[in-house]
C-alpha cells in the first residue's frame, strides 16, 4: 500500500474499533498506527488486540506501529455521603486523610504523600478544571483551599496539581504491569504519562532495554519547563492538549504546541499532535469547520503524525474519521503554501556524518528531481535524520529488522519497509531499485538516490551515497 501522504495518522482501538475486519479498515482508511489505551484496556485486550493488528499487518503486507500508552499515575478524590456536593466560590474546601464520605465542607484524598509536597498558593483543578481550588494552608494530613470556581463535586473525580512538583516515580505499579505485557506482545513504542521531567523518561528506559520506543506525553506545566531536556531524551513526543488544556490556561495551548512540534523538528525527533481533532465526528459524519483548520494547522505546522482518541476508539464514525483525517492532510500537502511552510521551518544539520549525508541527501534529490530516495536503516536513525529533513522526494526505509520498520511508521514521509540485508553496495542499490518500482514510486528509466553503511551490515555507518538509474529489468547502473 503506498500512501502519497506525509504526515502519519495515529488511530486509537477502542470498543468502537476491537475486531479485525474494523482494525482492516481502519488501516485501508488510512491508519498508519494504532493506539492501545491501558487507562481503559486490561493486559489481556491489549494482547488480543495486539495480534490483530498483526494479522492485518500480515495480509496488507506493510509494517504497522503500535504504541501502548501507559496511564501514569492518576489521583482522585474519594466519594461523598450524598454521591456529590455543590461549591460556592469563596468557601473553604478541605481535602485530607480522613476514608469517610466526603460533605459540603470536606473530601478523602488516598494520596497522603501529596501534603508534603503542596504549598499555599498552589492550584487544585478537579473534574477536568471545573473545578478549582486555591491552597491556603497545608498540614501533615490534609489542605485547606479556597473554591476560586463553583460548581457540583462528584465521587472519585480526577484531581491535578498544576503548580506542584510531584516527586514521584511516573511509572505506577499498574504501569509496569502493563508495560511488562507490552513489552512481552512485541510493541513498537511505549507513550509516558504525565511525565514532569527527563528522569520519568531515564526511568523507563531503563525498564524497557531499548526494546520501544519511548514518546514522551507534553501535558503538564513542568513537562513545559523542562521540555528542551525531554526532548533530548525521548525517541519521541506527543502535544496531549486534553490534559495540558487543563493544566495551564487554554490561550496558551497553541503556542506550546508550535513550541514543541518545532522544538522536536530540530532535534529530529518525531512528534504527535493530538486530542480532540475531530471530537464532532465521535457523533457526526463530518467534523465542524473548526475541527478541518486544526487538523490543517498541524500538519502545515510539520508534525510526524495527528491522533484521533475516542473519534476511532468510541464513536459512531470510526472509518469515516479517518477518512477524513487523510484526505484533509492529503488536501494540505497539495496546498501552493505548504512547501515554502515547511521548508521555512528547516533547521540546520547538526555536525554529524548522519544528518550531513541527510542533508545532501535531500538537496540531491529535489535539485535532481529524483524519484525517491531509498535509506537503508537497522536501528531507524538514518531513517529519522532523513526524515527530519522533510524532502519532497518520497523516501523508502528499508530495514532488515521488523521492529526497526514497524518503528518507522511513525516517521513523516517514511514508507517503510521490512526486508532481507543484502550482501553488499552493490546488492543494495539493485534491491533499492526494485522496491522503488514495486513499491509504485518509480518507473525503468527514473533515478533515484541510495543511502547505506558499508561495510554491510554494521549499525551507526551510513557513510555513502549513490545515484542509480532503473534499468528495464528493475535493477540499477550506477
Amino acid at each position: 500500500m503506498n500512501r502519497s501522504r506525509k504526515v502519519k495518522i495515529l488511530a486509537t482501538l477502542g470498543p468502537a474499533s476491537s475486531d479485525k475486519a474494523m482494525i482492516g479498515e481502519l488501516h485501508r482508511a488510512g491508519a498508519d498506527l494504532f493506539r492501545i489505551n491501558m487507562s481503559h484496556t486490561q493486559p489481556e485486550e491489549m494482547h488480543r488486540l495486539v495480534g490483530l493488528i498483526r494479522e492485518v499487518e500480515a495480509e496488507a503486507e506493510r509494517p504497522i506501529g503500535i504504541l501502548v500508552d501507559l496511564q501514569g499515575p492518576k489521583f482522585r478524590i474519594g466519594s461523598f455521603a450524598e454521591g456529590g456536593t455543590p461549591l460556592s466560590r469563596g468557601q473553604h474546601f478541605i481535602l485530607d486523610s480522613n476514608a469517610e464520605p466526603g460533605d459540603a465542607s470536606r473530601v478523602f484524598l488516598p494520596h497522603p504523600e501529596i501534603f508534603a509536597m503542596l504549598q499555599p498558593g498552589h492550584r487544585l483543578l478537579l473534574d477536568d478544571g471545573r473545578v478549582q481550588l486555591m491552597t491556603r494552608e497545608v498540614f501533615e494530613d490534609h489542605a485547606v483551599a479556597t473554591v476560586e470556581n463553583g460548581y457540583r463535586l462528584s465521587d472519585r473525580k480526577g484531581v491535578s496539581f498544576p503548580d506542584t512538583l510531584l516527586l514521584l516515580s511516573s511509572v505506577t505499579r499498574k504501569d509496569r504491569v502493563d508495560l511488562e505485557a507490552a513489552l512481552t506482545a512485541g510493541i513498537d513504542w511505549v507513550a509516558m504519562s504525565f511525565i514532569q521531567r527527563p528522569a520519568d523518561i531515564d526511568e523507563i528506559r531503563a525498564l524497557t532495554d531499548g526494546k520501544v520506543g519511548i514518546l514522551a506525553k507534553i501535558e503538564k506545566p513542568q513537562a513545559v519547563e523542562h521540555l528542551a531536556e525531554i526532548i533530548e531524551v525521548a525517541d519521541a513526543l506527543m502535544v496531549a492538549r486534553g490534559d495540558l488544556g487543563v493544566e495551564v490556561p487554554l490561550e496558551k495551548v497553541p503556542g506550546i504546541q508550535k513550541r514543541i512540534t518545532r522544538g522536536a523538528r530540530r532535534a529530529g525527533k518525531p512528534v504527535v499532535v493530538a486530542t480532540q481533532m475531530l471530537e464532532s465526528m465521535i457523533n457526526a459524519p463530518v467534523p465542524t469547520r473548526a475541527e478541518v483548520s486544526d487538523v490543517a494547522t498541524a500538519v502545515f505546522e510539520g508534525a510526524d503524525a495527528i491522533m484521533l482518541s475516542a473519534e476511532s476508539a468510541a464513536g459512531a464514525f470510526p472509518v469515516e474519521a479517518v477518512a477524513t483525517m487523510d484526505r484533509i492532510a492529503s488536501e494540505v500537502e497539495q496546498d501552493i503554501n505548504f512547501r515554502s511552510i515547511i521548508n521555512a521551518q528547516r533547521a540546520e544539520p547538526l555536525a554529524t556524518d548522519a544528518d550531513a549525508i541527510a542533508g545532501a541527501v535531500r538537496q540531491i534529490a529535489e535539485t535532481l528531481n529524483l524519484a525517491a530516495i531509498c535509506c537503508y536503516t537497522g536501528s531507524g536513525t538514518t531513517g529519522i535524520r532523513v526524515s527530519r529533513e522533510r524532502p519532497q522526494v518520497p523516501v523508502i526505509a528499508l530495514s532488515p529488522v521488523v521492529a526497526t520498520a514497524r518503528r518507522l511508521a511513525l516517521g513523516w514521509g517514511l514508507h517503510s519497509v521490512f526486508g532481507e540485508e543484502a550482501e553488499d553496495f552493490d546488492g543494495m542499490v539493485n534491491r533499492a531499485c526494485e522496491l522503488a518500482v514495486t513499491e509504485g514510486f518509480a518507473r525503468p528509466g527514473d533515478r533515484i538516490i541510495i543511502t547505506a553503511g558499508v561495510p554491510v551490515g554494521r549499525p551507526g555507518t551510513t557513510n555513502s551515497l549513490r545515484i542509480a538509474v532503473i534499468r528495464e529489468d528493475g535493477k540499477g547502473a550506477a
